[in-house]
């Protein structure tokens, strides 16, 4: 394991039938940093984070976070140890206002009672930018809202790691410009963080270091924009389009490495 890291997949592998979605994958995140993970549909990546916070087990293979073995934890205690993640698809608690449903997450994942609890879930919409909608029920926000309101709550349970799940799909423009300045405060902060994302230019922006996945392994890690270069991630996820002509504004060229 990487002396250093706050999380750290030794080797997981993960099939379901004959589709394999991670095969002997290696990945290490250090402590503040800002990972962004690309790949194309069915390469695995949600269920990267599944078996990072405990939802899915691997078949084989070790995941480290903090220097422990978790491999074996249940999704509960590693929300505990310091594991936040979001989902695709918002879930909250919809007729609980926005407030109550961080407050939840700090009673529940960081283990805050009363003013303690209270508190933090304050301090949390502060800095997701949803404190003058806290009384609002969740049911009535719109989609912008419900993005923050899942990365509020996924911080109240007061994580050392966000994992982001697409959480810029199906915004606006103007949105995902929203969006991408709360993580780069979040990160800011010292908060490490992996985004999984197909809005690629918004991980350009919060991110400094990108991984591409596909088959069931990572076929290219590194600088974002050496990352969107490499002619294999070209090939299999960006296809041409516009983010490869993103790349070749940085001057980068298929040949270079990434």
């Amino acid at each position: 394991m990487t002396e250093q890291a706050l999380l750290h997949l030794d080797e997981i592998t993960k099939r379901f039938g004959r589709v394999t979605v991670a095969k002997d994958l290696t990945l290490s995140v250090r402590p503040g940093e800002a990972l962004g993970i690309v790949g194309p549909n069915g390469a695995g990546k949600s269920s990267l984070f599944a078996m990072i916070s405990g939802d899915l087990r691997p078949d084989s293979g070790a995941v480290w976070f903090q220097g422990r073995e978790v491999t074996e934890v249940p999704p509960h205690t590693r929300t505990r140890a310091g594991i936040g993640r979001t989902y695709q698809v918002p879930r909250p608690f919809e007729h609980l206002t926005v407030f109550e449903n961080v407050l939840v997450c700090a009673h529940q994942g960081a283990a805050l009672k009363g003013r303690q609890a209270w508190t933090h879930a304050m301090e949390v919409l502060e800095r997701t930018g949803l404190a003058e909608l806290a009384n609002t029920p969740a049911g009535r926000l719109a989609l912008l809202q419900r993005k923050r309101l899942e990365v509020a709550r996924a911080l109240g349970t007061g994580p050392r790691l966000l994992l982001l799940d697409e959480v810029a799909g199906g915004l606006t423009e103007p949105e995902v410009l929203e969006l991408v300045e709360v993580v780069k405060q979040l990160h800011a902060e010292g908060l490490g963080i992996v985004w999984i994302e197909h809005v690629v230019h918004a991980l350009v922006e919060a991110v400094g270091r990108m991984v591409c996945l596909a088959g069931g392994d990572v076929i290219a890690d590194g600088e974002p924009m050496r990352v969107l270069a490499d002619p294999k991630v070209r090939e299999l996820y960006l296809g041409g389009g516009p983010e490869t002509g993103l790349a070749d504004e940085e001057g980068l060229t298929d040949g270079e490495d990434s």
